[in-house]
């Protein structure tokens, strides 16, 4: 159970940090569909880490309730990079950094052994953390191209 506590207590400050990020990229970014993207992005993450502090608790384990020092520290860096560059290239480009980052937490965890009701609560969150790095991927080429 320890074990699957601090797997679990390591993605919610994955999804902090996500939920963080999308806020900090939802006000640095200048197009206003970028701006909602990265406001439902972090509404996601916030239930995410909502829905992994419920499994914590229920294994009878203390869920984290806050990001990791990591995440404050790209999100400063996403300050710095959009403070001297395109808004919208730099901002998707420092939100796909984090969602790669986000990823590969998903995958270590899903190597761990898990007790199957938290497995699949992984496994649907680790698919929907990959849908957004795609989506965050194709709109940073896009934005890209444009420039």
């Amino acid at each position: 159970m320890d074990d699957t506590v601090k797997i679990l207590n390591n993605l919610i400050e994955t999804s902090e940090d996500g939920l963080k990020g999308f806020q900090e990229a939802a006000d640095k970014a200048t197009a206003p569909t970028l701006k909602q993207m990265f406001a439902e992005r972090a509404q996601s993450c916030s239930q995410s880490a909502r829905e992994l502090q419920t499994l914590v608790t229920a294994i009878g384990g203390h869920a984290e309730k806050s990001g990791s020092v990591a995440g404050a520290a790209h999100r400063g860096w996403l300050k710095v990079k959009t403070a001297v560059s395109d808004n919208n290239v730099a901002v998707l480009e420092e939100v796909e950094r984090g969602e790669d980052y986000a990823k590969a937490s998903y995958a270590k965890a899903l190597k761990a052994s898990l007790p199957p009701q938290v497995r699949d609560v992984v496994e649907k969150q680790y698919q929907g953390v990959c849908a957004n790095h795609d989506r965050i991927r194709d709109l940073r080429n896009q934005y890209r191209a444009a420039a």
